[in-house]
């Protein structure tokens, strides 16, 4: 990894010895080590591969950029292999100067189908660009260039003394945007990316009973389902969990924090033993879980309900108070609907 340093001022508090002082007068340089990795709540997609570029750090000083190619190939990384707390590494134990920073993450992008660049494959295996209407730099070598999108995170946040290990999670169902108008590629909205510090995040788990997946089913119709949990804040209720959307949800309304898919259970035959749901990096507090089949019909740019016609979306089933702290894997088990 090649690491670039802009203009970063490293004559920290101590660090120079005055004119005749002694050696000992000299104090160390305050470093903490960063590390960043990436992960997903997923779509509803085969493969979203996004190739990233570079990594860069910025603060009043200057910046600090991060190579995070491979022998000079970009790195290509397809985040629907990393959900719930599975991470891809970008940036391993870099030891930069403590203090208060912004992040910068580069990626390349392609308006046409590439599979050396960033790309999305579908459910029906077709290939399509994946590109961000987010450009400008943060200090960082090649920004300028016209395939190059950046997705900035305007909060600050610390590197302390010591090792500072972040995530930048993708929530992909809110983030995507599908081809729309006379476009004929996807876009990643650069707000679906949040950046969260390993040590102040836990995890919910849970299992979703085969009976209660029939029956979501059942409700649904038809023959397409597409299995999925979504978060919420605290005591809302099933009847107020509502959709991903691209406006304010009107209150009792309430909007999904996150949403993660439900997976297969195998055994080491590789036989489906069961289904279970991820989410990773949750900030500790306590939440509300709701389970769905038809997370396909979830559109963040259409407020989705069951009364449409078309692409109706509800929340089957729910899971109240399940409770994070930090390092640990909280509970999300949703109970077997009890029979009639």
């Amino acid at each position: 990894m090649k690491t670039v340093k802009t203009l970063l001022a490293f004559s920290l508090s101590g660090l120079l010895v005055a004119c005749g002082g002694s050696s000992d007068d000299t104090t160390a340089p305050q470093t903490g080590l960063f590390s960043l990795g990436v992960s997903d709540n997923p779509s509803d997609a085969k493969e979203v591969t996004v190739a990233f570029k570079q990594v860069v750090l910025k603060n009043d000083s200057g910046s600090i950029s991060f190579d995070v190619s491979n022998n000079g190939a970009l790195k290509q990384v397809n985040l629907l292999e990393f959900q719930g707390t599975a991470v891809e590494t970008l940036v391993s134990g870099q030891s930069i100067p403590i203090g208060e920073y912004q992040l910068c993450i580069y990626m390349q992008k392609s308006e046409t189908p590439n599979a050396e660049s960033s790309f999305i494959k579908t459910m029906d295996d077709n290939l399509y660009g994946l590109t961000t209407n987010s450009n400008g730099t943060c200090g960082g070598v090649g920004a300028e260039d016209t395939d190059t999108g950046r997705l900035f995170f305007n909060k600050t946040f610390t590197i302390a003394a010591g090792t500072n290990s972040f995530v930048a999670e993708f929530d992909l169902n809110s983030g995507l945007q599908d081809p729309h108008g006379n476009k004929d590629y996807w876009t990643l909205k650069p707000t679906s990316v949040q950046l969260h510090n390993n040590a102040e995040v836990g995890a919910i788990k849970g299992d979703i009973p085969s009976e209660l997946a029939a029956q979501c089913e059942n409700a649904a119709g038809g023959s397409l389902f597409s299995h999925a949990a979504y978060l919420y804040p605290n005591s809302t209720a099933l009847d107020n969990m509502n959709d991903f959307r691209s406006d304010t949800a009107e209150a009792p309304q309430i909007a999904p924090i996150a949403s993660a898919r439900v997976n297969d259970i195998t055994d080491e035959s590789n036989q489906v033993i069961g289904q279970n749901y991820e989410f990773g990096f949750v900030v500790a507090g306590s939440y509300s879980v709701g389970y769905t089949c038809v997370a396909q019909n979830d559109d963040p740019d259409v407020n989705n309900n069951p009364d449409d016609a078309e692409q109706p979306f509800f929340i089957h089933a729910d899971k109240q108070t399940v409770t994070v702290t930090n390092g640990t894997v909280a509970n999300g088990d949703f109970a077997a609907p009890v029979a009639p």
